[in-house]
């Protein structure tokens, strides 16, 4: 069946095609139905049904005789580990870690909150927590003890598994100093805490509150699955809010099962067996999607990757993977792309490895240029499928579904909407415009299964940070805009489209544009403050490595090539070098605080920030070009 079939039949009958979808998971009790609408702009899905994410996890690939599959590869260049977990093994893992916390009281409905570096046993704690009916809340390991502390006093966990340090290039994290000075600043106590000590630090535990990992295992009985409701949290995820106040969004747990199982095969063209590679962190919402859940529920091998695209050793470390380990779909964000591109201009690692197997590269979390994109797609000689999501769907909501139709691949697009995302594009008034005009992207209520129903104890919070703006529809906080053919394309976050003497202009487009020069390795550009014109655009330009050009000769030109390609309209006439740009842990360029700078604002450091010293870096170099004004 074609996309346009499949996706008109979900339009048609959206109850019929979502309850054809939860066929594929194992239910202690089937749902009478999909949706749930009672507490309309509020929706749930499948919330009479009881089932348990573990058990579709793990176990029932075991009780259906594939128990000697590999489930988990774990790949530590860092390290230089690596271990292979069977299904079988990973089941005996989780159901023994799930009974020693059950064995300290942790039951169903209680938080546990995960500060863990990219180890296997990171995926086993969210699986026992999910066996268990408790509800996990990972934290990016390494967070600061401040940003720690706020979740801890927000989701009151009853236990904290964390491990003795997580390992960068040329460093040790020290994750359990900073437990402790989290657990110093916040009011709520977990009633003990779980230390997995790594061999490269092993740390203080505190007596009566921290136990150790295999310790604590030791003797106790396996825990079996615990069955929930549909509606039941899976795990509660933070993602950055505007105030400061971390917003937590909840995942339910039969959705998510039932949306991201049908993601694997329709979207990512995985079969059951084969090896799905998402490189990204535990801590973010692709890890809980694409490195634990989605692969392990559709019965796939995920591949936990403890290293970096480049230094670890080299910029052909991802190569040496996907060759390695047979890796059939790779998912990974474009900042990676982009950095091993600076590395490696011409592909050299590329042809080292063998990468014959892999047939797709999907791309997400940032925008992806064409340049990266034409790069990726030359040098791997496989479909290059930028597609986009949120921390708050948990799944694509647009793409090229290459398990139903390898539909023409658009540059600049995220693709085509996945069935449940009926997305529109709204001006300032709600009301949607036609093909080709930039606005807010927005998606008609109700969301798909596995989309957040809501935040943790902050539906006022919900309803106006999503649903208050353009009743009847959820907002992005994403603008771009639809094509005749129905492709979307995301320009800028809401906040990225600045106005320029009265128009409207996406910030992403000249980004576009700045990366096609052959100098440019990486860029981003902001709406700085102006007397006359309000606002005006501002590109911060890395180079290729390798360039030995002025660097005031790349500005002029880039400068040129936006005015060529986009008009005097733009007003594109500041531009200066940098050597890095400043990103969160995830990749996404941190592009609200680079403006606060220019325009001499104060600002609160980003706890998600990667390098806080590349904050001075670009402040000088604005400098240079005459930022802050006056």
């Amino acid at each position: 069946m074609a996309y346009d079939e499949i996706y008109a039949r979900w339009k048609n009958d959206p109850e019929g095609f979502w309850m054809e979808a939860a066929e594929a998971i194992d239910w202690v009790e089937k749902p009478s139905r999909a949706l749930f609408d009672g507490n309309a702009p509020l929706y749930e899905w499948f919330a009479d049904g009881k089932v348990n994410a573990c058990w579709n996890a793990v176990d029932r690939h075991v009780e259906a005789g594939r128990g000697e599959q590999i489930a988990i590869i774990y790949d530590s260049p860092i390290t230089h580990t690596k271990r292979w977990i069977s299904y079988v093994e990973l089941r005996n893992r989780v159901a023994q870690l799930a009974g020693a916390l059950r064995a300290r009281g942790v039951e169903k409905g209680d938080r546990v909150i995960i500060y863990m570096p990219m180890v296997p046993e990171a995926l086993e704690a969210m699986l026992a927590c999910a066996r268990l009916g408790a509800v996990h809340s990972v934290v990016f390991g390494g967070f600061a003890a401040h940003e720690l502390a706020v979740r801890i006093d927000d989701c009151k966990p009853k236990c904290i598994i964390a491990a003795s340090c997580g390992i960068e290039p040329g460093r040790v994290v020290h994750y359990k100093p900073l437990l402790d000075g989290a657990l110093e600043h916040a009011e709520h106590q977990p009633e003990f805490c779980v230390i997995l000590q790594r061999e490269q630090e092993v740390a203080k535990l505190e007596e009566g509150r921290d136990v150790n990992w295999h310790g604590f295992q030791y003797g106790v009985e396996p825990a079996d699955c615990v069955p929930v409701e549909g509606n039941h949290p899976a795990y509660i995820l933070y993602t950055s809010g505007t105030t400061g106040q971390p917003k937590g969004v909840v995942r339910p747990t039969a959705g998510h099962l039932v949306a991201l199982n049908w993601s694997m095969k329709n979207l990512y063209n995985v079969d059951p067996g084969e090896v799905f590679w998402a490189a990204s962190d535990v801590g973010w919402v692709v890890g809980h999607s694409y490195i634990c859940y989605a692969p392990l529920v559709h019965g796939n091998t995920t591949i936990v990757f403890e290293g970096k695209p480049i230094g670890t050793p080299d910029a052909g470390t991802f190569w040496r993977v996907i060759s390695e380990h047979k890796v059939r779909s790779f998912f990974t964000a474009p900042t990676a792309f982009r950095a091993i591109k600076r590395e490696d201009p011409k592909g050299e690692f590329v042809k080292k490895y063998d990468l014959s197997g892999l047939r797709t590269l999907y791309l997400a979390g940032e925008r992806a240029d064409p340049d990266t994109i034409n790069w990726a797609r030359d040098q791997l000689k496989v479909p290059v499928v930028d597609h986009w999501w949120q921390t708050e769907t948990g799944w694509a909501i647009t793409g090229i579904p290459m398990g139903i139709e390898q539909k023409k691949v658009k540059i600049g697009s995220s693709g085509l909407p996945m069935p449940g995302y009926d997305v529109q594009i709204l001006d300032e008034a709600g009301h949607p415009v036609g093909p080709d005009t930039l606005g807010a992207v927005a998606i008609k209520l109700p969301l798909p299964p596995g989309t957040l129903p809501t935040l943790w104890n902050a539906e006022d919070r919900y309803r106006k940070s999503y649903l208050e703006h353009f009743p009847g529809y959820y907002e992005t906080g994403d603008a771009g805009m639809i094509d005749a053919d129905g492709y979307l394309y995301i320009m800028a976050r809401t906040d990225d489209v600045i106005n320029v003497a009265g128009h409207r202009l996406s910030t992403g487009a000249m980004e576009e544009v700045l990366a096609n020069h052959p100098d440019v390795a990486e860029c981003a550009v902001i709406g700085v403050a102006d007397d006359l014109k309000g606002q005006l655009p501002l590109g911060l330009l890395c180079l290729t490595k390798g360039v030995n050009r002025p660097e005031s000769e790349i500005v002029r030109e880039c400068v040129d090539l936006v005015r060529g390609e986009i008009g005097p309209v733009a007003a594109f006439k500041l531009a200066v070098v940098v050597d890095r740009l400043p990103k969160t842990r995830s990749g996404k360029i941190l592009r609200a605080t680079m403006v606060k700078i220019a325009d001499g604002e104060e600002f609160k450091m980003p706890a998600t920030i990667d390098d806080p010293a590349i904050l001075d870096e670009i402040a000088a170099a604005l400098k240079t070009i005459g930022f802050p004004q006056g």
